[in-house]
């Protein structure tokens, strides 16, 4: 049954969230588009935004209260953590103090592109779980010109020290006599897991920029700027994340 105790009224949580105005949220609770806790939600009904799952068109809204989420283009040289030992700059460095935020996966030193940082505990267990495949897209300057077969390779799999890896797609952008300019989709991210799978086909890295995380791009943000994201993008990554 839809949550009863005292709270905020459904269409004021909602419409904080950014889904719309209150008219806007309105319309969707008297379409049957929104749920509280499973069940169809009603006009006026309270709910309680630490406790009550909140869903339009069976995506979840995030609602609790402090929910914060930046998209920041990391640059290269900065560290992908919190905290680092060494005392070298970090990507919680470059957005604000306050609420506390942690990068969701990561980029190693040498790479630069777009990074995720949030206090949303369930996004970012959903986007960092194995079972959900969230594709992320890399442009990767490599040495040389890879043959077919080593592109294929790529899609195939290659044999790491920590085991196989496959690439979901690769894709050539541009040609120099010298490097050439890769797109590849991974769904998976372990330690320096591309440029590792591009030295096992032959070709030394140059440079590695991810371009998205999922559905989410934004090629306006330049190196070392960060934005919150929309209400959209957030309920975009619920649902490829499975939250």
């Amino acid at each position: 049954m839809p949550s009863d105790h005292a709270g905020e009224r459904l269409q004021k949580v909602m419409a904080r969230s950014g889904v719309g105005s209150r008219r806007a949220v309105e319309d969707l609770i008297k379409a049957g588009r929104v749920t509280v806790n499973g069940d169809t939600a009603r006009l006026g009904q309270r709910v309680d935004p630490e406790r009550d799952d909140v869903a339009l068109d069976g995506v979840r809204i995030p609602i609790a209260p402090g929910l914060v989420h930046y998209l920041l283009n990391k640059p290269v040289g900065v560290v992908s953590t919190a905290q680092d030992p060494q005392g070298r700059r970090t990507v919680v460095d470059l957005v604000p103090a306050e609420p506390r935020v942690y990068p969701v996966g990561r980029l190693d030193l040498d790479s630069g592109g777009l990074l995720l940082l949030t206090n949303d505990g369930d996004l970012t267990n959903g986007l960092t779980h194995p079972r959900y495949e969230v594709p992320k897209t890399y442009r990767v300057l490599v040495k040389g010109r890879p043959s077919k077969a080593a592109l294929g390779a790529l899609t195939d799999g290659v044999d790491l020290d920590d085991g196989p890896a496959r690439a979901v797609s690769v894709k050539v952008i541009d040609t120099a006599p010298e490097a050439t300019l890769l797109e590849i989709v991974m769904a998976e991210g372990r330690n320096r897991e591309v440029r590792r799978m591009c030295a096992a086909v032959g070709h030394e890295t140059q440079s590695l920029f991810r371009t998205a995380i999922g559905p989410l791009r934004d090629a306006s943000l330049r190196s070392g700027e960060w934005r919150p994201l929309t209400s959209d993008e957030v309920r975009a990554l619920y649902e490829v994340a499975g939250v």
